[in-house]
């Protein structure tokens, strides 16, 4: 079993940056493509960033195309998402997953293991 546990979270003002680490204990996380989802309040949870296992491909949804990056340290078992302009439309619960696809996916569904979520608040 995997236990994933983001930090990093908290209330930014628009336009600043913040950084989220996700840490995995119980397995190797570099035997998994990892991605970031997020979830505001009243909408569903929706994809963000993932990176493949060998962290050679990754994938980003349009809305934070050129201001969100993913990477990961499979030495320290750790995935690591860096926002910076941001706005208060980004404001939600942050979750970094794990999948066993190694190219890494969008769909949440293919995801085996979730983080519990840490809050990001992006004031105006």
């Amino acid at each position: 079993q995997m236990r994933l546990v983001e930090s990093g979270g908290g209330l930014v003002q628009a336009g600043g940056s913040l950084r989220l680490s996700c840490v995995g204990s119980g397995r190797t996380l570099s035997s998994y493509g990892l991605g970031w989802f997020r979830q505001a309040p009243g909408k569903e949870r929706e994809f963000v960033v993932v990176i493949s296992k060998d962290g050679s491909k990754t994938l980003h949804a349009d809305s934070v195309k050129g201001r969100f990056t993913i990477s990961r340290d499979n030495a320290k078992n750790t995935v690591f998402l860096q926002m910076n302009s941001l706005k208060p439309d980004d404001t939600a619960v942050y979750y970094c997953a794990a999948t066993g696809n190694p190219a890494g996916t969008l769909y949440a569904y293919e995801y085996d293991y979730w983080g519990q979520g840490t809050q990001v608040t992006v004031s105006s």
